[in-house]
């Protein structure tokens, strides 16, 4: 069995540079061990090896390797297959092996191996891992790397029948081979004869080779005869390959025989041969006829033998076609001309000629296919000519060839004439195009790959073509564009309409597949796809092939378990989102948080607030005051794990809170694409309320006031206050044609929140001491007029007092909650008798002046008018005490 060396690539020494410069601190090094590229497919029975280096360590140049391996059938579990210094590494299964030396280590140098095996085993499948000791006095790095093998089967086949042959010098030789192959993956196949001579492989040299990529290569014994067409190698089908070797020489005695090899790509982009056959050996015996350039003089007849054979039997059109035409040796002077005819029985054409002295003429018909130089005729050497005729025509350069030598000795001539026949196939009714899919669904971000797989009909060989892909969008109908051209050269040309392609997408190309990888699908690269094949001025395109881009499986999952919280007042509380799994690893995160009230049961959520992928903070509607953003805050607390805080909460922290959260991906040229989402459980908050019950003044006070004065009203509490206590107060407003009105809160931590009307602007709530809570309404106006109380709560609201202010010229339609009808028509109605007495006396003493002739009389009156405006504004004074006393008789009754 023939063992195959495989590529190994070496590694930079840049450990030996770490080395240098540790003893400085001038380096920090990271142990990196790489390992040749996976999957690897080699074939069972072959030998092969797999290549494993480490850099960037510190210590000695001498590192231990190790080699182990995880079986599919138990990828768990890690068998020890081999090291470098130590024998009992070895597990039991794998001992017999290392020991016969089937399986061994090879040192390339100190940091690099080759692990050997070589026979490979089905059980051999796995992955392997290439582990390296710890020489660094720390860890940093990696000191593993590991790879896939799948061992395939062998099915390669090349056959020959033996044979004997005996040949005279200056015969043909024909030998056939069958080769073929069914492996399951995509490989090559290349195909060469030898000649063996002597014993052992080392005595064997090629005569002619086509390789894994259909090019012919001579021996280097033989390259002069295949550049004049004496050596020739033939595919006559998808299995028969015909070696043809014109004027058998004595060199070419021995054994010949053909052998196949199977080629196969690895991830590197390396071609790696996996298989190898040999045919029987057809044993060849030349005679020889003496001194070839021995030939009698001619004399009444010539011996001169002419013999025409052509490269290729049938060719497509625009190949080159040449024809050789050989003559025995002589020492006559030759000419000769090279005839057409296209259809039998017409006469022939004459194509050109040479005279005994080298002369060339074209004929008429051929002479402008001459002047674009797709014409030539030459002699090779003195018995051989040939004549090219490239950019061939199916029509006008199909038919019978005739090669006539004259021959002059003296006044004698001799004509030979040679005939063969050749057929040009018309390349565009024999080429055919098709575009293959595995996979025409392709999720969001996953790679996908096209084949265009070109084939010829009733031509064996292969053809020269240049392959250009095109895509019309799913989003557009102006046809399709190209994406990338591969030229027969091999030269890749970029199309400008769909520019994304050039930065993800690569193209390959052999003569009859090209293949089209796209990595990360977008929606942009959803369409038609087509490819367009050109070969010898022929094109054609391919069936075109749909691809839909859709999102990935959602996979995003949420915690979605109910959870309960208990909170008291002033506490800070946290809920989580906790998220199970996602669909993409690289994808980001939008987290929303919502309140859902717990009644009534139809309610609807609210939005409290949301990060969306770019970490961008909205708060909802009902939360996006200053006051409630000081509360409510969202934290990625990990990876997997955010959070929202709630902060001095609450009795209206009450209810249930949820989070959804949003999967977005990011697509190059198409922007973010949600691909999931998912909600969490309930987590549901109880506020409790504490036993503890503050004492309010519940005194009730009547405040009169004009338009744009201040009124503050007071909230004293009457228990005792504890230094830890903490309070939150409300002041409402009630009208006469309203309800209770919230006008703005005091929060336990300090913070005001406001109703938001018109008279919040104009409210300057404070505290003066601990237990003295007091609200100013700045500028009074006459639709402030209203009863006013305030709620005090340690852990929950337990009582009330209340106060009114009322404009000046206000009608008695305001009211007054905890208070009785008869004391509000007292208060109301009272001190207007009282303002209209007042009001008679100051007139009736202006009256009375006018009557006062001397001005002594004049200051004695302004005298008794100041004294009876005193007595007026005390006997005001003394009805409003009476008025005050009755008001507390009243209250008294009522309390009763």
């Amino acid at each position: 069995m023939d063992s195959f060396p495989e590529i190994f690539i070496d590694k930079t020494p840049e450990s030996s540079l770490c080395q240098s410069l540790s003893k400085s601190n001038l380096c920090a090094a990271a142990r990196m061990v790489s390992i040749q590229q996976g999957r690897l497919y080699r074939a069972k029975g072959y030998h092969i090896t797999i290549w494993c280096n480490v850099s960037g360590y510190l210590g000695p140049q001498e590192q231990t390797f190790e080699w182990s391996i995880f079986k599919p059938s138990s990828p768990q579990m890690k068998l020890q297959i081999v090291n470098t210094i130590d024998p009992s590494f070895t597990y039991a299964v794998y001992s017999q092996r290392v020991r016969s030396g089937k399986i061994y280590i090879e040192k390339i140098q100190g940091d690099s191996v080759l692990l050997h095996i070589t026979e490979l085993q089905d059980q051999d499948a796995g992955e392997y891992e290439c582990a390296t000791l710890n020489t660094d006095g720390h860890y940093l790095g990696s000191y593993s790397a590991k790879m896939n093998l799948s061992v395939i089967p062998d099915t390669l086949s090349a056959t020959m029948k033996p044979q004997t042959l005996i040949r005279d010098q200056g015969d043909s030789l024909e030998l056939s081979c069958e080769v073929s192959a069914a492996t399951v993956q995509h490989t090559h196949l290349s195909v060469a004869w030898y000649l063996l001579q002597g014993d052992g492989d080392s005595q064997r040299q090629m005569i002619l080779s086509l390789s894994r990529d259909f090019v012919l290569l001579p021996g280097s014994s033989y390259t002069q005869r295949f550049a004049k067409g004496d050596i020739r190698l033939d595919k006559i089908d998808s299995r028969m390959y015909k070696l043809l070797i014109v004027k058998i020489q004595p060199a070419d005695q021995g054994e010949m025989y053909c052998e196949a090899v199977e080629w196969i790509q690895d991830p590197d982009k390396t071609w790696k041969d996996i298989t190898r056959k040999q045919t029987s050996k057809a044993s060849l015996t030349v005679r020889s006829l003496g001194n070839p350039h021995f030939i009698p003089k001619l004399s009444t007849k010539s011996h001169l033998k002419l013999s025409v054979w052509v490269n290729r039997d049938h060719i497509v059109e625009g190949e080159a076609l040449t024809f050789h035409c050989n003559v025995s040796v002589t020492d006559n002077s030759l000419s000769m001309s090279w005839w057409h005819i296209q259809i039998e029985r017409d006469p022939p054409v004459l194509i050109a000629s040479m005279d005994q002295d080298g002369r060339l003429k074209k004929g008429t018909s051929y002479l402008e296919r001459a002047a674009h130089g797709d014409l030539r005729v030459e002699k090779v050497d003195s018995s051989t000519f040939t004549l090219t005729i490239y950019n061939t025509l199916a029509t006008a350069d199909t038919g019978l060839y005739r090669c006539e030598v004259t021959e002059r000795y003296k006044d004698r001539s001799w004509n030979h004439i040679q005939e063969i026949s050749t057929k040009v196939e018309s390349l565009g009714q024999n080429l055919n195009a098709e575009l293959i899919s595995r996979d025409a669904n392709v999720k969001l971000h996953e790679d996908f790959e096209l084949f265009c797989r070109v084939s010829t009909k009733y031509i064996s060989h292969p053809v020269q073509t240049s392959i250009t892909w095109q895509f019309q969008p799913s989003s557009k109908s102006d046809g399709y564009q190209q994406v990338v051209k591969v030229t027969a050269g091999g030269t890749i040309e970029w199309g400008l309409a769909h520019s994304h392609f050039q930065k993800k997408t690569k193209v390959t190309k052999s003569f009859s597949l090209s293949r089209l990888l796209i990595h990360s699908a977008t929606w942009q690269d959803a369409g038609m796809y087509k490819c367009e094949v050109e070969a010898l001025r022929n094109m054609i395109s391919s069936n075109p092939v749909e691809i839909k881009v859709t999102k990935p499986e959602n996979k995003l999952r949420v915690d979605m378990r109910a959870k309960e919280l208990e909170v008291t007042s002033n506490e800070d509380i946290e809920i989580e989102c906790k998220i199970i799994s996602l669909t993409k690893e690289d994808s980001h995160l939008g987290v929303a948080w919502y309140f859902l009230p717990l009644s009534p049961m139809d309610a609807v959520p609210v939005l409290i607030l949301r990060t969306n992928y770019s970490n961008i903070l909205v708060y909802g509607e009902a939360f996006s005051s200053r006051q409630q953003k000081h509360r409510f805050h969202s934290e990625k607390v990990s990876e997997h794990l955010y959070q929202l805080h709630i902060s001095s909460v609450d009795y209206d922290v009450g209810g249930k809170y949820y989070c959804a959260a949003e999967e977005w991906l990011w697509s190059a040229g198409s922007d973010w694409n949600k691909i999931g989402e998912a909600t969490s459980g309930r987590t549901i908050v109880h506020f409790q309320h504490s036993e503890y019950k503050p004492l309010i003044e519940r005194t009730n006070h009547s405040i009169t006031a004009n338009e744009s004065e201040d009124v503050t009203l007071k909230c004293l509490l009457q228990s005792t206050v504890q230094s830890t206590s903490r309070f939150s107060v409300s002041w409402f407003r009630e009208s006469v044609h309203s309800s209770p009105e919230l006008l703005v809160k005091i929060t336990g931590n300090g913070i005001m929140e406001y109703s938001g009307g018109k008279v919040s602007r104009r409210l300057h709530p404070h505290s003066l001491s601990v237990g003295d809570f007091r609200l100013t309404l700045q500028n009074v106006e006459m639709a402030d007029a209203g009863t006013f109380y305030c709620q005090v709560e340690e852990w929950r609201t337990v009582d009330c007092s209340t106060s009114q202010v009322q404009h000046f010229a206000v009608s008695t339609n305001s009211s007054q909650i905890c208070s009785s009808a008869s004391l509000i028509h007292f208060i109301l109605f009272y001190p207007l008798v009282l303002f209209l007495i007042l009001m008679s006396i100051i007139i009736f003493l202006c009256f009375k002046t006018k009557y006062i002739p001397t001005k002594k009389q004049n200051l004695k009156k302004k005298q008794d008018f100041r004294e009876e405006v005193g007595m007026a504004a005390a006997q005001f004074k003394s009805s409003n005490n009476m008025a005050e006393e009755e008001t507390d008789n009243l209250k008294g009754k009522e309390v009763d």
